[in-house]
């Protein structure tokens, strides 16, 4: 009979874990268009306008397509160990993204052959005030995508963009009151004292109705030239506010505040001017390949919004749907 010492000594068989993933499919059989992950928290590197580098928390999804009807499914491990090896190592690039989608499918031969890969964070800039010397933090939220189809890969970037936005309607009908207090006052004199008209503007019955104004949010999401090998986000954020030229503000002081004022009497816009402004800037944009722009004016008249939404029209580009595009989760 064998001691137990000498048992110990004999080498053991270690039992080989099952891996349900590889054994036959039993149940209903086909291909499936996307599986993966959502809800994903990662920590990512961007690049900010000055060149620090900054991370920040992303909530990312990852998928990759399943082409072969008789697989149980996907290795979601695999995705994950791409993301964190090349996602949450390296600087959030075109690049990097382009490397983690080819990752996924490269690790799934056979598999799949298309792979999506978003990540969602909130960007902060600091941004100037009007004409005091401050300075704020303002966040906006922003969206990197990388998609593979059919061995090309599109690069996506879209940003929410807050403003300001004052309606020529109001505005004119504010002004239609305006007039009349004057003539109310000064009646139909052809010489009027030019002080006495001023230090009646001053006062609340000289200025007897405002136009009425709304935070508003543009929704610009645009698909990269191949060139581009940074996220130009902070760009991007630049071109919307100098469009629409009333970008809600961070630190404000008297001036600032008077100086706010003073842009949304000089840029009254319904929200298709505000559509039409930004067409025009991303047109002009050669980084850009394409666009999907939709401006949300959240009336403070009505209960309910106005909405202008634009596409760049090119074959086979964004469709102008217009709700807010989200990826299936």
């Amino acid at each position: 009979m064998m001691s137990t010492n000498a048992c110990q000594e004999l080498p053991c068989a270690v039992a080989a874990m099952p891996d349900v993933a590889k054994q036959p499919l039993a149940g209903a059989k086909g291909t499936l268009n996307w599986v993966g992950m959502s809800q994903i928290e990662l920590p990512v590197f961007l690049r900010s306008a000055k060149g620090d580098r900054v991370q920040t928390l992303a909530r990312v999804q990852a998928y990759v397509n399943l082409i072969d009807p008789n697989s149980k499914g996907i290795h979601m491990s695999r995705l994950y160990v791409a993301l964190d090896t090349i996602l949450g190592m390296n600087d959030l690039t075109p690049e990097v993204l382009r490397g983690t989608i080819t990752q996924f499918v490269d690790t799934h031969g056979g598999l799949s052959d298309a792979a999506y890969l978003e990540c969602r964070f909130d960007y902060f800039e600091r941004r100037n005030s009007l004409l005091s010397d401050n300075s704020g933090w303002k966040n906006y939220p922003v969206k990197v995508a990388a998609t593979l189809r059919h061995g090309q890969i599109d690069t996506e970037v879209s940003v929410e963009v807050p403003y300001s936005s004052t309606c020529p309607c109001s505005a004119a009908l504010a002004r239609q009151l305006i007039q009349e207090g004057f003539r109310e006052t000064f009646g139909d004199a052809s010489v009027v004292d030019a002080n006495t008209v001023f230090d009646w503007l001053g006062t609340t019955n000289g200025i007897r109705a405002t136009p009425h104004s709304q935070r508003s949010i543009a929704q610009v999401r645009v698909k990269l030239a191949e060139k581009v090998r940074t996220l130009p986000i902070t760009s991007l954020i630049d071109q919307v506010e100098e469009a629409l030229k009333t970008p809600v503000q961070a630190t404000v002081k008297r001036e600032d505040e008077q100086e706010f004022a003073r842009l949304n009497a000089a840029n009254l816009m319904f929200c298709e001017d505000a559509a039409r402004r930004l067409k025009n800037a991303l047109n002009d944009d050669i980084s850009v390949r394409d666009f999907w722009l939709r401006v949300n004016h959240m009336e403070s008249l009505h209960a309910h919004d106005a909405v202008a939404v634009v596409v760049k029209g090119v074959e086979g580009g964004y469709r102008d749907d217009p709700r807010e595009y989200v990826h299936p989760t």
